[in-house]
């Protein structure tokens, strides 16, 4: 029976070495909460590091044995793992790099080389449990080359990633030296989650910049299958949060740790020691509220909770004694007797403490200069039982294109902050009621456990749809089919596109001509079977490149056409074209091509072609698309068809297509054995037209009218190869 894996760095416990053993405390975060109505069921895993080194082997069967209890499986790591893999290459590279402080970024090849020999360690433990049939859900940066590594092993598994920290723009990825590796690992997956759409906008631009795997509408055309990118931004255990801020041991703190700031408005922050968090702004920001409005002295205070974290790392040492520092001037220069400004607490607190802080705070600050999503600022807006309060959010955590009615600030604008900060302790209970209202209602509906669901929900309909096209898959058995079937027939057609189906795309269209295998090809097919080559390329090109062969051809989508029995007569010309309308489509690609360096336009008898593939990715598209819907709107003036093409954009006359000459091609003779194969729309003219009993291909996997996929011209040559064997 299939299951699920849970992957992640982290297992969600922590593995503490105590009086000479190890003991497991559980994580309480929303992860593990979320996730905890998967890997808890069944036979399901969750796989991870457990946290602390363990060498003693002993001591590593003892923890193998407990973890299988609460239904974990531990994966090992040494010191020097910890520090090149999780400490060097997972924080000193990729953190920087996808929170945008790229002055962080390190690029030490030895962490890069750990990076990988961990994921690798990471695959392994997963391929000791894992089936071909299960599903494997892997989570975050630490693993980016995990789902390709499974893959590899494991073709048909069910894998998804999730990534749950920013992805940056194209702009910041490229300065990783190993991005492309890192985007191919990635790619792995069947889905691949983000927190926001802007995150995964950067993904599909840099997978398409740096892999040069097209996408359309969130799905990536990988070699042999298609990969969904969306985005699912992750919720919170709602009812956890409203119920613990209801209850006696939560009110108890409340009213003790009350006694203390009496009637004081109160701001909270709650941050993990981190400078993508903004700690040090946040404090400058408070402090000049202060200063520009002596009368909130003695009647506001902040309480500031740091989190320790990778506190021996240099940066973070700077960033803690700056914060100290900051601290101790506002503390020094406003506390009286009774007043102090900002309460500081570098450490953690236990779940009923953090509840009573969220429950009796006025306004929670929550202003990250880049954050994945952020759910402190859920926890507040659900622990806030009578509905008032204030959240104030960046417009940098991914929360913030959800929680739209909290007061949405930039982070870097300090005055902007501290008039938010002035407005929300102001601010009538009423508003505050109809905000908090308005956002509970959201946090409910798409909680923890409605992210997970989503998810699942979704990968299962991308499965459904890869094997809606594996179904059409030209595997070994439809090969041999028809093999068989060439075989046995006497009279057989084959009508062959040429770029993308032939041979592969060059950035110099004149530059793909045949080689010699292709040569040799065609010349053992053309004794046993009629071979057209059906083409969108002028006549003289294909005239030269196949010259001397025993073949038909047809040019320029079924304007020319040029058959074998007539030696001596050129090309004849198929279809009659008016073409008065080029001048006035000419001058328009023309303008596109002066705005787009790279881009040309190709002159057919009956078509105009704006080429776009030497054009710098994302441009290339971009122009393109105004392109088309200009083209679009003067089409109809003129009864003309715009064709989407690989990086290429023809107009011609929509009653010339390749199907109404493959059709004329085939009048009047019995064929038993019909073979057609394309690359792009212009070809689906071809496989609409051909009869019931063809076979008619389609080279990638798109959605099709055509009878199969294959996965590239390779393919096409291994199985055309095969027909003349």
């Amino acid at each position: 029976m299939s299951k699920t894996i849970i992957v992640s760095n982290r297992l969600p416990i922590s593995l503490r070495h105590r009086n000479g053993r190890f003991e497991f405390k559980p994580s309480a975060g929303g992860l593990a909460t979320g996730l905890g109505s998967i890997y808890k069921e069944g036979e399901n895993i969750w796989i991870g590091w457990p946290g602390n080194t363990v060498d003693d082997p002993e001591q590593r069967a003892e923890i193998i044995l407990e973890l299988h209890e609460l239904k974990m499986a531990p994966v090992f790591l040494s010191k020097e793992d910890v520090e090149q893999f999780y400490e060097g290459f997972s924080n000193e590279t990729l953190w920087p790099a996808f929170h945008y402080f790229t002055q962080y970024m390190v690029y030490n090849p030895e962490h890069w080389e750990a990076y990988v020999r961990v994921n690798q360690k990471f695959c392994d433990a997963i391929l000791k449990k894992a089936g071909p049939e299960d599903t494997i859900w892997i989570h975050d940066y630490q693993l980016l080359l995990l789902p390709q590594m499974l893959r590899e092993v494991l073709p048909n598994a069910t894998i998804a990633f999730f990534q749950h920290i920013p992805f940056p723009s194209y702009e910041i990825l490229r300065m990783i030296p190993w991005r492309k590796e890192l985007l191919s690992g990635v790619c792995g997956a069947d889905l691949i989650g983000f927190h926001t759409y802007d995150d995964m906008r950067h993904f599909l631009s840099a997978v398409g910049r740096i892999t040069g795997l097209s996408n359309e509408s969130g799905y990536i055309q990988a070699e042999n299958r298609i990969i969904n990118v969306d985005s699912f931004p992750m919720g919170i255990d709602y009812h956890k949060f409203a119920k613990q801020a209801k209850s006696k041991r939560t009110l108890r703190f409340v009213e003790e740790f009350g006694k203390q700031v009496e009637d004081q408005k109160l701001l909270l922050t709650i941050d993990r020691l981190d400078y993508s968090k903004g700690i040090p702004q946040r404090i400058q920001a408070f402090n000049q509220l202060l200063e520009q409005h002596p009368e909130l002295h003695g009647k506001v205070s902040m309480i500031m909770i740091v989190v320790p974290s990778r506190d021996k790392v240099q940066s973070y040492k700077e960033l803690k004694e700056e914060i100290d520092l900051l601290v101790g001037r506002i503390n020094s220069e406003y506390s009286t007797l009774n007043w102090v400004p900002v309460h500081y607490f570098y450490r953690s607190f236990p779940f009923e403490e953090l509840s009573a802080f969220y429950n009796m705070s006025d306004i929670a600050l929550v202003t990250p200069l880049r954050d994945g999503m952020n759910l402190v600022c859920k926890e507040f807006v659900a622990s806030k039982t009578d509905q008032t309060g204030v959240l104030i959010l960046s417009e940098m955590a991914g929360a913030s294109k959800e929680l739209q009615d909290a007061i949405l600030v930039n982070p870097n604008d300090r005055q902007g902050v501290v008039d938010a900060i002035y407005n929300a302790l102001s601010m009538p209970q009423t508003e505050q009621i109809a905000r908090m209202s308005s956002m509970q209602e959201s946090l409910k509906k798409y909680d923890v456990f409605q992210w997970v669901k989503v998810f699942m929900d979704r990968l299962d309909h991308v499965k459904q749809k890869q094997e809606e096209l594996t179904s059409k898959d030209v595997d070994a058995k439809v090969m041999n089919e028809i093999q068989t079937s060439f075989k046995k027939a006497k009279n057989a057609i084959l009508f062959l596109d040429y770029d993308g189906t032939l041979t592969g795309f060059h950035s110099d269209p004149q530059k793909a001509l045949p080689d010699t295998e292709l040569k040799e090809i065609i010349s053992d097919l053309s004794p046993k079977a009629q071979v057209v080559i059906i083409s969108g390329r002028d006549k003289d090109t294909l005239g030269k490149w196949f010259e001397g062969q025993d073949i038909d051809m047809i040019a320029e989508h079924g304007v020319w056409v040029k058959r074998k029995e007539d030696k001596k007569t050129d090309w004849e010309l198929y279809a009659e074209v008016e073409d008065s309308w080029k001048d006035d489509i000419r001058k328009v690609m023309e303008y596109y091509v002066l705005r787009t360096p790279g881009a040309f336009i190709e002159e057919k008898h009956h078509s105009l072609v704006w080429h776009y593939r030497k054009v710098e990715s994302g441009l290339g598209d971009l122009r393109m698309r105004e392109l088309f819907s200009h083209l679009k709107y003067m089409a109809r003036g003129y009864n003309l068809q715009v064709l989407e093409g690989n990086m290429v954009l023809e107009i011609k006359r929509p009653d010339i297509n390749k199907g109404r000459a493959a059709t004329a091609m085939m009048k009047g003779i019995e064929y038993d054995f019909v073979l057609a194969i394309g690359d792009d729309w212009t070809d689906e003219d071809t496989f609409k037209a051909m009869p019931k009993n063809a076979y008619s291909i389609r080279v990638g996997y798109a959605y099709t009218q055509a009878n199969y996929n294959i996965k590239s011209f390779r393919q096409v040559r291994q199985l055309l190869q095969k027909l003349t064997s």
